[in-house]
């Protein structure tokens, strides 16, 4: 479903003339197919929507490091053309997680895998990754369950 949202917003921007957002479409369309080459070398099956999700995400954290990089460099020019990848890419995500539902989802993983201490934090991350990819900043996650669990 998402790969055909993908197609048809690149139809789109060609048809509307509008270069920044083919662009973006088009790096998010040449990933996907990058990776799902690597897949089927592996012998696996294309990107599930989870996936895509993830790969996403990866995209978009690196244009934001990237746009850090370009500021302290003195280039806002191209921080900025960073940004508005940024603004596209996530178009494409579901609707992210506020602090307070990332709290209550890492309550009830903490639970569910029974972790207890530190130690315990891959499993709790393991298990957010399969219900909330691409609705999860694991970044913060990720530190909301070390916090958590210490």
């Amino acid at each position: 479903m998402l790969r055909q949202r993908l197609t048809a917003e690149m139809k789109e921007a060609m048809k509307a003339g509008d270069k920044a957002k083919l662009a973006t479409v088009r790096l998010i369309q040449a990933a996907l197919k990058d990776r799902d080459i690597e897949a089927r070398g592996l012998g696996k099956e294309p990107l599930s929507e989870e996936e895509i999700f993830s790969l996403l995400q990866k995209m978009i954290k690196q244009r934001t490091e990237s746009a850090g990089v370009y500021e302290q460099g003195g280039r806002p020019e191209l921080a900025e053309g960073e940004r508005a990848e940024v603004a596209i890419i996530a178009q494409f995500l579901p609707q992210q997680m506020d602090e307070d539902e990332t709290r209550a989802a890492i309550q009830a993983a903490i639970a569910e895998t029974g972790a207890a201490s530190p130690k315990d934090m891959g499993k709790v991350i393991a298990a957010l990754k399969g219900q909330y990819a691409g609705r999860m900043d694991f970044a913060k996650a990720s530190g909301l369950v070390k916090t958590m669990l210490a």
